[in-house]
């Protein structure tokens, strides 16, 4: 599935909750507005598409007034810095990937870190499918309703199922 295939789905399915998935940005940003809340996505990539929706799924509404949810972003971490981030990207990462097979794209967890001493890809690989696996007993309705569009689009039903997330990401 293409970004715009995926930005037509999402627009299309949450056009009253007047925020737009936009792509074509050199870096992934919300924006909240007054009249319709912006999620912008880098370049054409399927995959930032779905991570940021996910972002949006996750949040709150008191995130959603704040750019960016009120998130930071810090390409270099020491040890501290990429635990937590690690801990607040484990869900939206999970949501990705459920996404990504509900796309039929694929998923490659990412700790986005250019340190990569302070890295355990292992570790972090084992929370998102943990993480996967607690989303699928309880969805935020939001991705609930997403994750049954883009399965009404492609017919990749497995993408609900338990069994499909048995291995570990890439």
């Amino acid at each position: 599935m293409l970004a715009e295939q995926i930005s037509e789905i999402f627009n299309r399915c949450f056009y009253q909750s007047k925020t737009r998935l936009i792509g074509g940005a050199s870096e992934p940003l919300y924006e909240p507005g007054e009249q319709e809340a912006r999620v912008y996505f880098r370049e054409d990539y399927a995959s930032s598409a779905l991570h940021e929706i996910a972002h949006w799924c996750i949040a709150g509404a008191n995130r959603r007034q704040q750019t960016d949810y009120g998130y930071w972003y810090n390409g270099e971490r020491d040890l501290g810095q990429q635990r937590t981030f690690e801990a607040v990207e484990v869900k939206p990462q999970a949501l990705e990937w459920i996404f990504s097979v509900a796309a039929g794209i694929d998923f490659r967890v990412s700790c986005d870190n250019f340190d990569e001493s302070t890295l355990n890809m292992s570790r972090f690989r084992a929370d998102v499918r943990a993480a996967v696996i607690g989303w699928l007993d309880s969805l935020p309705p939001r991705a609930d309703r997403f994750i049954h569009s883009l399965v009404e689009q492609t017919g990749n039903h497995q993408a609900l199922k338990t069994d499909t997330y048995r291995e570990l990401p890439k």
